[in-house]
């Protein structure tokens, strides 16, 4: 479990094929020493598991299945990753409750800069919009985000300096695909909906309005 705080910005070492996928080598000096084997990492919002370590990054095994869904599929040697530890028991959640499961991969549609505040618009599977409220979470690339507007494609946010500075974000462009998931709250509401009979004629109900 995660919070969707960014500790580190990493950059892609290397990528290599091997028997289970890729192998991918984050270079993070500055979070390496926190780091263990088997230790969970948020990687743009993918949590991988470390394989090994070093002083200066981790190394982890990127299965196809998790490159066909998500945007790690994109990642160049080069590439700046945001990284997040996994949250340990009592640490302050700063965020919200982030699982590092991507629900799907959105794309930004339009970039607008006023002084130092950006303001991002993001499409979204049709399939993810049903999740989105108005001033609620979202993770975009790992990062805990609070939504600011909504619209029939998709969302918008705003993006404050420290967010800009401590983030990929500052690199990104219209065009590029980002990882999402959804509250996790939201999921787990829609999932006690569709199983309580009692609930599942007004979920279906409220389905057909979306």
């Amino acid at each position: 479990m995660f919070t969707g705080l960014i500790q580190a910005v990493g950059r892609v070492g290397h990528l290599t094929s091997n028997t289970v996928g890729t192998r991918l080598y984050i270079h993070c000096p500055d979070l390496a020493g926190g780091i263990s084997v088997d230790d969970s990492i948020a990687t743009n919002g993918v949590c991988l598991t470390a394989a090994s370590v070093d002083a200066e990054g981790f190394s982890a095994d990127v299965m196809p299945v998790t490159l066909q869904k998500t945007a790690l599929i994109d990642l160049d040697v080069g590439a700046r990753v945001n990284l997040e530890l996994a949250l340990r028991f009592g640490d302050r959640l700063g965020g919200h409750l982030v699982q590092g499961h991507v629900n799907g991969i959105g794309r930004i549609r339009n970039i607008e800069i006023t002084g130092d505040i950006w303001w991002i618009a993001i499409d979204l599977p049709e399939s993810l919009r049903r999740y989105l409220v108005l001033e609620g979470s979202i993770a975009v690339d790992g990062i805990s985000l609070t939504i600011a507007a909504i619209d029939a494609d998709g969302l918008s946010v705003s993006i404050i300096p420290h967010t800009l500075a401590n983030t990929n974000l500052g690199t990104r462009k219209i065009g590029d695909a980002v990882n999402i998931e959804v509250d996790v709250l939201a999921k787990t509401i829609e999932g006690l909906l569709r199983a309580d009979p009692t609930l599942r004629k007004t979920w279906s109900h409220l389905e057909s309005k979306t």
